[in-house]
């Protein structure tokens, strides 16, 4: 079970590193370690869990946050119609997304980051994703393709940074003239390919 001690801190080289894609079919290890990520999610959204070891909740938790410098990721995330996205993603890349940015208004967090952040960072408020998800039922990685908006798709932003060795902290700015703050936006937003 991965707990705060795991994780490791702002400094620390393994989260300004890119890494490395996960080899498929998976092996028994990187089944492990993926379920072990979204085990930490979801332990952290449960009081009595966080109460007993401790946790600092959370959304989700890359791979390279725990030292592990693949491409794998976890989210388990409810939006504001109360859908579920709970997802392992395996080396997932983002193909399409809107011009319109978006931000969390009072600002993202990270468990890898101890100190207080002052500032924004700007997300696109829709993303088209391709890429893998781990299959709980067969334990194998199988191809997924998602349209997210909102923000499940600022998480997956987030996170997918992490496997490009990105900090949020490094995409702070005091205003963003040219996005606008989550939960003042409008459906039906159209994509944009990146490729």
């Amino acid at each position: 079970m991965i707990k705060m001690n795991h994780i490791i801190r702002e400094g620390h080289p393994s989260l300004t590193t890119p890494s490395k894609p996960v080899l498929l079919p998976l092996s028994q290890k990187d089944v492990d370690l993926a379920k072990s990520l979204l085990e930490y999610v979801k332990n952290s959204q449960d009081e009595t869990m966080v109460a007993k070891h401790k946790l600092r909740p959370s959304v989700g938790l890359a791979a390279p946050q725990i030292n592990q410098l693949k491409r794998m990721f976890a989210m388990h995330v409810e939006d504001m119609d109360g859908s579920i996205y709970s997802y392992v993603m395996i080396n997932p890349e983002i193909t399409g997304h809107t011009s319109e940015e978006t931000y969390l208004p009072g600002g993202e967090g990270c468990l890898s980051v101890d100190r207080p952040t002052e500032g924004l960072t700007p997300r696109f408020y829709a993303i088209k994703v391709r890429g893998y998800h781990l299959d709980f039922e067969t334990n194998t990685a199988k191809p997924i393709e998602l349209t997210l908006e909102g923000y499940p798709a600022i998480v997956f932003q987030h996170e997918n940074d992490h496997l490009d060795g990105i900090m949020f902290t490094t995409k702070l700015y005091p205003t963003l003239p040219n996005a606008f703050p989550l939960f003042e936006t409008e459906d039906n937003v159209d994509l944009e390919h990146t490729e």
